[in-house]
Parts: structure tokens; sequence; C-alpha cells
């Protein structure tokens, strides 16, 4: 049994040019600037452009993290790509971006959707711990103005899009602790496409299969049992809330992270991530934007402990603590 630890080496990310606010969203869906702030906290979001696909925000986001570790493409052993957008069901986005990257080791894509991106992280430590890896490339990536209805009021103005990567390899002492993760198969109905490819095909209809939310349902499982789930992982940490110094929940709502805060009873002196501000909701995507950020403007410090967790479609979840590079 190897005793061979792992930590985070480095994170980058890729956000779309394009920076849509409230205001184009509106319309749409017969709302307002105010009414999409109160109730998710959003003002601005990332759409991409037909140039920037799933593949290439990936390459993107993992070279800016590649670059932070120090480590070059051809040294990564295996590529998890966590999505729900990649559109083509075969072959894995992650195999494609391995070639960009010049990767030759493992690659494959995961399905967990908003949780996705700690589902890989908690994969990668395994692989790195029991030796079957040295470095991998986890992103999270989502391009989801794809599959999102510009006129459904539930979703319009929530999903966006970017990439979000971390190198993640050996290390001396534990990084990453010991994953919290399930499902919640019974309420899958909450999150889902529309419709099957299958069923859209068949009916002859030209518009894209398109996500659809039950939001308050998901509000209130998500600000509850998550913080139960967050609790979890700092028992499994072997921490207090107390000596946490950085919290990345995933960034579906500001007021579920609220709800949160007060659950967890986290001091204030605890820094938040609040992407979802100017970013939206990019499922996969949300955590890795958000640790990112908060390293690019130091609130997030090199040995910093972060607590990650995310939760959505599935209904899967996850969460860890992690030390910050």
């Amino acid at each position: 049994m190897s005793t061979r630890q792992a930590r985070i080496l480095g994170v980058g990310d890729y956000r779309p040019r394009r920076v849509v606010p409230n205001s184009e969203i509106v319309e749409a869906i017969d709302s307002s600037d105010e009414w999409i702030q109160q109730r998710s906290g959003i003002r601005t979001r990332g759409f991409a452009g037909d140039d920037e696909t799933v593949v290439s925000m990936s390459v993107a986001a993992a070279q800016d993290a590649l670059k932070v570790a120090g480590v070059d493409g051809t040294e990564v052993d295996c590529v998890i790509v966590a999505t729900v957008s990649h559109l083509l069901q075969t072959p894995a986005a992650a195999t494609l971006i391995a070639a960009e990257l010049g990767t030759k080791g493992a690659a494959f894509d995961i399905s967990a959707a908003c949780a996705g991106f700690c589902h890989g992280v908690a994969l990668a430590s395994d692989l790195i711990r029991g030796g079957s890896a040295n470095h991998v490339l986890v992103i999270g990536v989502e391009k989801l103005s794809d599959i999102t209805s510009p006129t459904d009021r539930g979703t319009a103005f929530i999903f966006a899009d970017g990439a979000g990567a971390a190198l993640v390899g050996p290390s001396d002492v534990s990084g990453i602790s010991p994953v919290v993760w399930g499902s919640d198969g019974e309420q899958s109905d909450l999150i889902r496409q529309d419709v099957d490819w299958a069923t859209a095909v068949s009916s002859g209809e030209t518009a894209m299969p398109h996500l659809v939310m039950e939001g308050s349902a998901v509000f209130r499982w998500a600000s509850f049992a998550m913080a139960k789930t967050a609790q979890e992982a700092l028992d499994r940490a072997g921490i207090t809330a107390d000596e946490l110094d950085v919290f990345v929940p995933h960034q579906a709502n500001n007021r579920i992270t609220d709800t949160m805060i007060r659950a967890m009873k986290l001091p204030e002196r605890v820094r938040v991530a609040r992407d979802i501000v100017d970013q939206g909701n990019t499922s996969a995507a949300s955590v890795p934007l958000a640790l990112a950020r908060m390293i690019r403007e130091g609130e997030a410090r090199s040995g910093d402990k972060a607590l990650l967790i995310a939760f959505g479609a599935g209904l899967a979840y996850a969460a860890q603590v992690v030390t910050v590079p």
C-alpha cells in the first residue's frame, strides 16, 4: 500500500470573451435585473462564441495550470474532464484535449454535472496515492449556452460557460483530504435534460434539447443537505470550521451559499468564493473557476486550507478539503 500523498500543484482558468449582462436576458424571460440579482446574485455571465469550444477552453485553462505548476504536458499521465456539454457522444473531450497538450496517457470524461470537478479531484488523488499516475490533469468545463433555452425563465439567467483546470501531483504530505460524495437518484428529475437525443431526433424538432430545473426544490435540497456534507468533509479532513481559511462552494446561487455559511457557522474570517456574481453558474467549471480567481486576487493564498463542495444534477455531490497551491 503506497504512503505517497497528493496535492494540487497549479490551477488555471478560461473565461469567455463575451460578457452578458442581465439586461440582455430579461426580455425573453419577462424578468428584470433586480429579480435576477435577488434570486441568484448574478449580474453578468460569460457566453462562449463559436470559436470557444469545450476543447479549446479546456486547453487554455490546462495550459495555465501546467505553467503555474512548472510541468510540461508530456509529463501528464492522465486527463480527466468533467462536463455535460461536450455534444459528441464519442470521442471523449479528454482525448482531444490530451492530444492538444501533447499528453499520451489515459484520458476520459466523467459526467457528474456540477459536482464533476470535485469527483475528478478525488479520482486524481487516489490514482496518485495508489501509484497509477504521477500527474493528473483535472478539468471542469461547460458550454451550457448550447443546451440552455433563452426563453426558459427557470434557467436562462443562471447557466454560463467557461473552463477551470487543476494539476494534481505527488506530495510528501496530504494536500487533498478524503472525499465525501454521493447521489440521490430518486430526485434526479429536479435537474435534467428535457428530452433524450433519440426522442428529439425522431420528433423532427429542430431545437436543441435543453436543461430544465425545479429551482425551489433544488434550493431547499442544496441549502440544507449540503451543509451537512460540508461538515462531513471537514471531519474527514480532521479540521474544524475555525481552522478553515477558504470556502469554495459550487457557484449555483448566492442565497444557497449564504444559507450554507449560516448552517455551518463559518467564522467571518473565512474567505468565501462569490464568482457567480460575474460569471454565472458554469456547472462543472464553477469550482475551479472560483478557486483560480481567488488565488489570482489574493483571497486564497498558498498553504491555505480550502473546502471545495459541489452539487447538482443527479442529484450528485462531492466535497473535500484541499491545500491551496
